[in-house]
């Protein structure tokens, strides 16, 4: 297997010591996976919404919207680290070819049921394929980067363009599935995505040149597929991502019977658009800032910030009141989510990385999918806002569990591998 060691030397990620997105973006070939990696990961954004508007629409419960929805974050948060495994080891067109014609026929299937007012047994089952296929195209255009800067401090650069990027496809994935489902018709959303996850998956797929190397076939890189979630630290990160997760879960729900109460169900992406914008500023003020502290502490900092806005948000019973703490709160969310990816870089393995990642966008999933389906059950039985108990409680436990395991957060020098971006530990010879 060709070593990726010393490819590329006219790139010279390190040159500057003050890394920026400038410098980033100059980065040879990265244009190559970003457009069409955007175009793959806009759908994601839209998933979760669609199902919620599109049940709910046909069976007047947002309950049975929010269990749906669960049900789909369930099966893609369990489905997800397995697909990011099989892209480590047989590349990642192998995995997102036929990933993204599943995705497109379950979400199909899933439209027509609700349509034609199927049982909810059913839609749970069309619901288990539909999120077990989710493209991770978020991890691996994450792994891409890690091949091109290969321990460069324009990782955490990078670790946050892509932050943005995720947050960018918040805002305006969300505004447009909700003008798609109250506009046109309710299935409208949830068609667009599986449209745009089938065009987007296959254009990113065919970018087969910056994709990380693939170590099925070679009798060294076997020693390296060992699950990334041994390693302790990604476990930690797996909890606090959990809790990021239950905010965006409980943010969608809460926000939708909220702007339904008022009668301006049109408001829903607007205000989850504001809370995602608050998330993509920070995002991008985040990577152009050259830290000095470790990450693990920045993580903490970031963290409590997090749980603290998040406790506020039950409070709001007015539009701008909402639309400001939703702001906050995506505001605090960005540095918590880089700084975690920036974290996987020094404690995982390259040989591991999309897995790692994937254990990450999984953690958020079902997060999310937990978040909806109690915030949608707390909307139908409790008060009108007693969904955004759930941001408060999922970010409250998480940092609970953050501080009391921090220490694993600090990557040990032995779990180093020689050469990034190949996957071999310290015995085996890069050819």
């Amino acid at each position: 297997m060709e070593s990726t060691v010393t490819n590329e030397p006219a790139e010279n990620p390190q040159a500057s010591p003050r890394p920026g997105y400038g410098q980033l973006l100059r980065t040879r070939g990265a244009w190559t996976f970003l457009v069409p990696g955007f175009a793959a990961r806009q759908p994601f954004a839209m998933l979760t919404i669609s199902i919620v508007l599109l049940v709910q629409h046909t069976t007047a419960s947002y309950g049975a919207a929010g269990a749906v929805a669960a049900a789909t974050g369930v099966s893609m948060a369990l489905f997800a680290p397995y697909s990011g495994r099989l892209a480590d080891r047989y590349g990642q067109r192998a995995v997102l070819v036929p990933g993204v014609l599943v995705h497109t026929l379950a979400g199909l299937t899933l439209t027509a049921l609700a349509l034609g007012h199927a049982p909810l047994w059913a839609l749970f089952l069309a619901a288990v394929p539909t999120g077990a296929s989710v493209p991770q195209v978020g991890p691996m255009v994450r792994a891409r980067w890690g091949v091109k800067l290969q321990g460069s401090p324009l990782m955490t650069t990078a670790a946050a363009f892509e932050s943005v990027t995720d947050e960018l496809t918040f805002v305006f994935g969300p505004l447009l599935a909700t003008a798609l489902c109250t506009a046109v018709t309710p299935a409208a959303g949830l068609v667009t995505e599986a449209a745009l996850t089938l065009v987007g998956g296959l254009l990113f797929a065919a970018r087969k040149s910056t994709q990380p190397p693939v170590t099925g076939g070679d009798g060294h890189a076997r020693v390296q597929h060992v699950s990334a979630l041994r390693i302790p630290g990604v476990r930690v990160l797996v909890v606090t991502f959990l809790g990021i997760g239950s905010v965006f879960g409980g943010m969608q729900v809460s926000l939708a019977a909220f702007t339904e109460s008022i009668g301006e169900p049109g408001l829903n992406g607007v205000l989850y658009g504001t809370f995602a914008a608050g998330n993509m500023l920070s995002g991008i003020v985040c990577g152009a800032i050259a830290w000095k502290a470790a990450p693990h502490k920045r993580l903490v900092v970031g963290y409590t910030a997090l749980a603290l806005a998040a406790s506020a948000l039950w409070t709001a019973h007015s539009v701008l009141l909402l639309a400001a703490l939703g702001l906050l709160v995506g505001m605090c969310i960005a540095p918590s989510l880089i700084t975690g990816y920036t974290l996987v870089e020094g404690l995982v393995p390259a040989g591991a990385r999309t897995e790692a990642f994937t254990w990450l966008t999984g953690a958020v999933a079902l997060g999310q999918a937990a978040a909806v389906t109690v915030a949608g059950q707390l909307e139908d039985r409790l008060w009108e806002g007693a969904g955004f108990l759930v941001p408060m409680a999922g970010t409250v436990l998480a940092l609970i569990t953050l501080l009391a395991l921090r220490s694993r957060l600090v990557a040990r020098p032995r779990n180093r591998t020689v050469a990034r971006g190949v996957g071999h530990r310290v015995p085996v010879t890069v050819d």
